[in-house]
């Protein structure tokens, strides 16, 4: 199944779940909150968190699978960047499971409507 965010961008179900098992994980969340707002090296990634290096390379390493985000070697160093384009993506699918619930909810509230009208009558 394909799952259509907009117009022009389209996620498949193995693509969903990478991404939002991606960002299950709080240390995940947190280093894609660092480089949305500023690149940075692994190591320096590394230094911000109580855990091993190795630890951290695991986790950008999900992130990147998952397309969240793109690393690129400068010198020595391993740079990460965020891929806003795949959080929109997310971001999409989210609001259109929070529309498919909302039409739901104002369904349920119809139904409920016209049930008390109906014993009202009676």
């Amino acid at each position: 199944m394909v799952v259509e965010i907009a117009p022009r961008d389209t996620l498949t179900e193995a693509e969903i779940d990478a991404i939002f098992q991606a960002l299950a994980d709080a240390t995940r969340r947190d280093i894609v909150a660092r480089v949305l707002v500023r690149e940075q090296s692994v190591s320096t990634l590394a230094a911000s968190y109580a855990m091993s290096f190795a630890a951290v390379q695991k986790h950008v390493a999900v992130l990147e699978r998952a397309g969240i985000i793109t690393k690129a070697r400068r010198g020595r160093e391993q740079i990460v960047h965020g891929n806003a384009r795949t959080i929109e993506s997310a971001r999409g699918l989210l609001e259109r499971y929070e529309e498919l619930w909302r039409h739901r909810i104002a369904r349920i509230d119809d139904l409920l409507s016209t049930e008390g009208d109906r014993h009202a009558h009676s």
